[in-house]
């Protein structure tokens, strides 16, 4: 029951980081609300057609930064305490960012689509995902322009590293006894449990895409550009 309310705990600690919208505080500065312009879309894509390319790495920035607080913040408040649990709770804050971004309480549940906040757990999660994960975003987004396609191959690069690293017993923890301190593998059914979460975060991000996904089956998805200009609408 306690590691219950620890779960329920650093979810409620990603969720409050997450409603930190800073592509609708961007908006506001400049006198817009983001949901009403361009995708609607409260995040860095439209943020970056809305406004231009400042304005989008400023919000690029502030989600990915929410991420990693949250994440970085369980990770010195359990990692003594629940230390066979910490990469699980770290997947649990991770997930309550993007719930937090995608659904924030005081905009009506209407924020973005969760890849800015997910990119940010990924690199306080595990350092071994930073540079397959760099790759399959960039890598993509250099070969398409589709900001949306490169989004859903690094979430389903996500998925698919999680599981991988788990069953190559790359998810390490101290162990400490009265004797010594030494690096265990964490149990199978947390394993298990990390991939259950990590099917949900990839889940929800094809889920709020599923409307690029259509365009990209039918050829109608814009393209974005980093050195020119960006359509809004």
């Amino acid at each position: 029951m306690e590691t219950i309310g620890i779960r329920a705990l650093c979810l409620l600690i990603g969720y409050l980081a997450g409603n930190f919208q800073t592509a609708f505080f961007v908006g506001k500065l400049n006198g817009i609300d983001i949901r009403e312009k361009g995708s609607g879309n409260a995040g860095t894509t439209n943020t970056l057609r809305v406004l231009g390319k400042k304005a989008g790495l400023i919000v690029f920035a502030g989600d990915l930064a929410k991420s990693i607080l949250a994440v970085v913040l369980v990770y010195f408040l359990f990692r003594g305490s629940y230390a066979e649990l910490i990469y699980l709770l770290k997947l649990y804050a991770g997930l309550g960012v993007i719930l937090g971004h995608n659904f924030p309480f005081y905009m009506g549940f209407k924020g973005g689509k969760g890849i800015a906040a997910m990119s940010g757990m990924i690199i306080a999660f595990h350092w071994l995902y930073v540079p397959i994960d760099l790759l399959l975003f960039f890598g993509t987004f250099a070969m398409t322009n589709y900001v949306s396609l490169a989004s859903l191959i690094l979430t389903a690069g996500f998925f698919i590293q999680t599981i991988i690293m788990g069953e190559c017993g790359l998810f390490m923890r101290f162990h400490i006894s009265s004797h010594a301190v030494y690096m265990a593998e964490i149990p199978a059914e947390v394993r298990i449990e990390m991939y259950v979460l990590a099917f949900i975060i990839a889940a929800m991000a094809f889920i709020r895409h599923r409307q690029n996904i259509k365009k990209l089956l039918s050829g109608q998805e814009r393209k974005t550009y980093l050195f020119k200009k960006n359509r809004a609408d």
